[in-house]
């Protein structure tokens, strides 16, 4: 695994603040929920994932440089 600069962590927790909504674009895992369940962003760990809270229950992390998701709203 690849680990992000500081930089771009910094980047990454920009884009996705803590209580922002996303949607799931694309997740290599097995347990991963389905294409486009949303949910509620925890935090970006120091390794660039996104630590997500899925409304499906699920609290799967979106990887850093494998798994992809989007930004539905910056708000709640």
């Amino acid at each position: 695994m690849n680990f992000p600069s500081r930089e771009t962590v910094e980047r990454l927790r920009r884009q996705y603040p803590t209580g922002c909504r996303v949607e799931l674009v694309r997740m290599n895992d097995p347990q991963a929920p389905l294409i486009g369940t949303r949910g509620t962003v925890r935090g970006v760990d120091d390794a660039g994932s996104i630590m997500v809270a899925w409304d499906n229950g699920s609290g799967l992390s979106v990887a850093y440089g494998a798994d992809i998701c989007r930004v539905v709203s910056k708000h709640d």
